[in-house]
């Protein structure tokens, strides 16, 4: 007898009207959002401008999604080539389906080029980021709960996700859910990495290799419950592969980058330290106009010369 379980939406579209809006994409959306707010108050006590996050996030969130979309359809491609598929399903990303995987390493290559453009080192920019993108992953994993996919083994626990599908080869049952567990992973990822940075001022790019690494254990041990088709090597899913390997060479680029660049970046963004000094200088200057005339109301400022000594004639008078 089954007393609890997680319930799944009956549907992952709501439509607004004459627009249907997909329980996956405002997942990411938001994510996106956040991630942006998150990185850029990350960024700014950094010591960088207002707003630089988000200027490059405009190359790197598309560079991801086209990374995280071709990642899917290249090591899933069975879904969209075979007999009986359609291809052009392939480029419906509103569906659901990016590998985290490809869409990190695009959206570096995007990062890389709006950094260039504004003169800015991409590991520091990348350590401001880093519990934001894991906070995205977290909520855009809620995503597969709105479309009934990538949960796992058969389960009776009170927090059983309920599958009622049947489309696609799905069995309905109760399953973990394996999407609660890696958002809740995703979000002790951001924690570790926001309570690591504080703590030991990690810099030119390390508090993303440990977002990296951090995140590629949970990942490991997630992957291995789903019961999804993929493609395995040497009994281990292929996701479990590039997890390990991943996780590889974030250790040895935190170990490396410590030993060879100690500490962290003083400059992030130059020229940003000039315009803070500027502007609270105009601050400063602004407060005391506002504290004189406060003060004086309308009154003429007191003379700074000395008074003119009386003529003759006018001392007569007095």
């Amino acid at each position: 007898m089954e007393f609890a379980y997680i319930p799944s939406p009956s549907r992952g579209v709501v439509d607004l009207g004459p627009i249907p809006l997909r329980g996956y994409a405002f997942c990411i959306i938001i994510g996106v959002f956040v991630a942006v707010w998150l990185g850029n108050k990350r960024w700014i006590a950094r010591g960088g401008r207002p707003g630089t996050v988000a200027d490059i996030s405009v190359w790197a969130v598309p560079f991801g999604l086209v990374g995280g979309r071709l990642y899917h359809v290249i090591t899933d491609y069975q879904l969209y080539f075979s007999d009986g598929r359609d291809w052009v399903d392939a480029f419906k990303i509103w569906e659901g389906g990016l590998g985290i995987w490809g869409a990190v390493a695009f959206g570096a290559v995007g990062a890389w080029i709006g950094c260039r453009r504004r003169g800015i080192p991409l590991p520091a920019w990348a350590d401001a980021l880093a519990p934001g993108i894991a906070v995205a992953q977290a909520i855009g994993r809620w995503g597969n709960w709105f479309n009934q996919e990538l949960y796992g083994k058969k389960t009776d626990l009170p927090w059983a996700l309920k599958i009622t599908s049947a489309e696609d080869g799905r069995v309905p049952g109760t399953y973990h859910p394996t999407f609660l567990y890696e958002s809740l992973w995703c979000v002790g990822v951001a924690i570790l990495v926001i309570w690591a940075d504080r703590r030991f001022k990690l810099g030119h790019g390390r508090a993303f290799a440990l977002y990296v690494a951090s995140y590629c254990v949970g990942r490991f041990w997630i992957e291995y419950m789903r019961v999804d088709d993929a493609h395995e090597v040497l009994g281990l899913r292929l996701n479990n592969w590039t997890a390990l390997l991943v996780f590889v060479l974030a250790v040895v680029y935190f170990v490396v980058s410590a030993r060879t660049r100690p500490g962290r970046e003083e400059i992030v963004e130059p020229g940003a330290a000039e315009d803070r000094q500027l502007s609270d200088t105009g601050d400063a200057e602004e407060d005391a106009t506002e504290a004189g005339d406060g003060a004086g109301g309308d009154t003429k400022a007191p003379s700074l010369t000395k008074p003119e000594k009386p003529t003759d004639a006018a001392a007569d008078k007095g």
